[in-house]
């Protein structure tokens, strides 16, 4: 989840901070040392973390757009200068701007800013009570600002470390973003769910099965290599390069369940059904970002003991080898979920659209460009004459029907003399059939119904015709 970090830089923040020792310090001071921990903390062990940083008064201006260098991030905080008066309103305009030109609408944000406090409680009422203020306990000093921070960072910057267990093979891995705790709105008294830190793979499933469900969340999931004595030597950011490189030398050298099981889902097309706790799963698949990069996703279903409708309970699921028969088939060719409709969902298929005029026009012309071309393009000319067919019937345009056939008996009459036979046998039954069902009532009109080319017993050859 992106994060943009909202800073004061009014007068209000020069006011100085009466602090022990010979240097004197304003509120800004502490803003930008307490800044900078967080950034720190990001950097070594939250780096993948997309972060922005903007300062207001009574204007806004982007200082750093999202980034991943937290280098970047703690340099900008030392050039700031000093502005205006306080505005939080401009400042929220601004980030509306930032985070919508670069996620657009539908990707939540975290929003870090340090305002007075009836401002902050506005915000949180604002956003359906969702969000939470930290505040200095005792007097304002660094000491102070580093423990408000230090809760910041251990309520929404932690890194989730859990364990992908498969049988006896084990694996430590990083979850990113952390899960948050899900709240089932059906229970009277609602209790926070969080997942365990033990992640069990309790199964494993051809990707057709279980095709594009809903998720809650989706995560990024991250092998943490340990060397031989048990410590960690990823994932993580150094300071000195040789050290990393030599730490990545180490690590791709032992061997690891995450890595193993991703390669496996990645070229067998299957997912790892993976449960989080009594009656939560989850799975886990491989996901391209390019051609040749792909990353290890976790995706966390609705709690419930069945989540997913066309799978059954998820506690009644099975290994192929307890049925008496393959329910794949001798030839893999069929699946024992009924995850295929009988007729195709509305928005599974190509539709019909006639908002302008043009769009009408190019369906009734394409019609009579082919009528022209029979009988070799006979399969188009009735594809798409049932195609316009069945889309004036759904919108009740029956005139629509009326006045194709008139086009057609039209084009009928001009017909060259070196034309096909057969051209003027389909163009008039293609329109008999038009009138007939732009009356409504006979069966010709019903929906299903398609319209099919006419058997004549002419052939290609000029002679056998005469």
């Amino acid at each position: 989840m992106p994060t943009v970090v909202v800073m004061d830089v009014s007068l209000s923040m020069t006011r100085p901070v009466s602090v022990e020792g010979s240097e004197e310090y304003q509120r800004k001071h502490l803003a930008v040392h307490g800044l900078t921990m967080l950034f720190e903390h990001m950097a070594t062990n939250y780096k993948l973390e997309f972060t922005a940083l903007v300062v207001f008064s009574s204007l806004w201006e982007l200082m750093v757009p999202f980034t991943r260098d937290y280098n970047t991030l703690q340099e900008a905080l030392s050039n700031m200068d000093d502005y205006d008066k306080t505005c939080l309103e401009s400042a929220l305009v601004g980030v509306c701007n930032v985070v919508q030109q670069e996620w657009g609408a539908a990707i939540p944000c975290q929003l870090q800013s340090s305002d007075s406090l009836d401002c902050l409680e506005r915000l949180v009422d604002l956003n359906n009570g969702e969000g939470q203020i930290f505040t200095i306990d005792g007097p304002l000093c660094l000491k102070n600002v580093q423990s408000m921070f230090g809760k910041l960072i251990d309520l929404a910057y932690t890194p989730f470390h859990a364990v992908l267990k498969c049988g006896h093979l084990t694996s430590d891995v990083q979850v990113f973003p952390r899960p948050e705790p899900f709240i089932i709105d059906e229970e009277i008294d609602p209790i926070p769910k969080a997942i365990n830190t033990d992640l069990e793979i309790v199964g494993f499933i051809d990707i057709a099965d279980i095709s594009s469900p809903p998720v809650l969340s989706r995560h990024l999931v991250l092998p943490i290599a340990l060397n031989k004595e048990g410590d960690e030597v990823g994932p993580g950011i150094t300071d000195d390069t040789e050290d990393e490189n030599s730490a990545n030398q180490i690590a791709g050298k032992i061997p690891n369940f995450c890595v193993l099981l991703h390669g496996s889902l990645k070229v067998e097309g299957m997912v790892a059904i993976v449960q989080f706790g009594p009656e939560w799963h989850g799975m886990l698949y491989s996901q391209a970002d390019s051609k040749k990069k792909s990353n290890l996703m976790m995706s966390l279903f609705e709690p419930g003991p069945e989540p997913l409708p066309w799978l059954g309970k998820m506690a009644q699921l099975g290994p192929i080898s307890d049925a008496k028969e393959n329910p794949y088939g001798e030839d893999d060719n069929k699946s024992p979920f009924p995850l295929q409709p009988k007729n195709k969902r509305s928005y599974a298929q190509n539709v019909t659209v006639w908002i302008k005029p043009s769009g009408l026009q190019t369906d009734v012309q394409k019609i009579l460009r082919n009528a022209r071309k029979l009988p070799e393009k006979t399969q188009t000319f009735y594809k798409e004459l049932n195609r316009l067919r069945k889309a004036a019937l759904a919108f009740g345009f029956l005139d629509l029907l009326k006045g194709v056939a008139d086009m057609l008996e039209r084009e009928c009459t001009l017909l060259p003399d070196t034309a096909h036979p057969d051209a003027a046998f389909q163009l008039t039954h293609a329109a008999q059939q038009l009138k007939a069902a732009s009356n409504g009532t006979s069966e010709y009109a019903a929906y299903d119904h398609n319209i099919t080319p006419l058997q004549t017993d002419f052939s290609s050859s000029s002679t056998e015709r005469i």
